[in-house]
């Protein structure tokens, strides 16, 4: 639709070149005009404002005069029309865009909120693509979202306030992750998510090392300071850098490049009959290695001896190559 009223907007716009080409020319030629003269007359002919005439015209210029009246009062209300056209209908592209993005949220639950859509942000939201989690951008900078929102579900607004959340559906989101890079920002955006859903786990980014406490204090499960981490990930780098080098195999991004993977027991298949870490078997069926549990109260046990008792609702973490993480999440449909 828009390519079709773009290709209308150069006929319309040829149109009107054309007849002013043809005006000026006529009344050059046939009235003997100079060529200011002549595009004055066309302008003045073309707009009906009733000026007069630079001389008398003759009957032929007459003539001429009324064909062009005519053809410009066609040409110019279709290229009115046409701009009108344009105009409406991309007006119109824009609030079905939203209202369909709007529908799409509206059927989203147990999804992420990102607020924030700079460096954390953007890698927050590939990792979540990545894992095919449902999630959905919070972004107040208009230019950010109309350069992404092909791609990604975005909500243009202040992610501090009420009705942008409640848009962006956190009375049913399951997580919300404050990416904005002033702390104070996140604060608001904090207090604001944990009044509308008082079950949300909350992740918040913190530049400085005061604003963690306040966030807690705010309703903030967790909270992240980037710049901490990647000054602690530097200096190990120093001091232990081949065991750094290993941990980053273990985190490469992408969904058949991770070495890790997360395991609830209930998505293990025949979990019911079994009653050990030992009974699950997961190194006989696909190679995986469990180097972690965690008990429904949230108690981690690393490197888990093969007789712990595993229990509904727990969670087991694994290690493998890609090929054996992917056969895992083949064979307990993870992926």
């Amino acid at each position: 639709m828009v390519k079709l009223s773009r290709s209308k907007i150069y006929l319309a716009i040829s149109l009107v070149f054309a007849v002013v080409l043809i005006g000026v020319l006529g009344y050059r030629y046939i009235s003997d005009y100079t060529w200011v003269d002549a595009l004055y007359m066309t302008i003045i002919t073309m707009a009906t404002v009733g000026f007069k005439e630079v001389q008398p015209l003759d009957d032929t210029a007459k003539i001429f005069t009324v064909f062009l009246i005519l053809a410009s009062v066609f040409i110019l209300g279709f290229a009115i029309s046409v701009l009108s056209e344009y105009l409406l209908g991309r007006n119109s592209l824009q609030l079905l865009k939203k209202k369909k993005v709007r529908n799409k949220i509206k059927s989203l639950s147990n999804h992420v909120i990102v607020c924030g859509y700079g460096r954390n942000g953007m890698q927050a939201a590939e990792k979540l693509n990545a894992y095919k989690k449902p999630f959905v951008v919070i972004e107040k900078d208009k230019d950010v979202v109309s350069k992404y929102e092909n791609d990604i579900l975005f909500i243009e607004g202040d992610a501090s306030e009420d009705e942008i959340l409640k848009e962006a559906g956190v009375e049913k989101a399951q997580y919300l992750i404050g990416a904005m890079a002033d702390d104070a920002s996140n604060l608001f955006v904090v207090l604001s998510a944990r009044q509308l859903n008082q079950n949300l786990f909350i992740i918040s980014r913190a530049s400085l090392a005061s604003s963690q406490n306040k966030l807690i204090l705010a309703g903030a499960n967790k909270v992240i300071m980037p710049d901490k981490i990647g000054g602690d990930h530097m200096a190990s780098l120093v001091v232990m850098p081949d065991l750094i080098t290993f941990i980053n195999k273990l985190s490469l991004e992408g969904e058949h490049t991770t070495n890790l993977e997360e395991v609830t027991i209930e998505d293990i298949e025949g979990y019911k009959n079994c009653n050990s870490i030992r009974d699950l078997d997961l190194r006989q069926k696909t190679g995986c290695t469990i180097i972690g549990y965690i008990a429904p109260d949230g108690d981690y046990i690393i490197n888990p001896e093969a007789d712990v008792e595993i229990q509904p609702k727990s969670k087991v973490i694994v290690l493998g190559r890609p090929e054996q993480i992917k056969k895992l999440n083949d064979m307990f449909h993870l992926a």
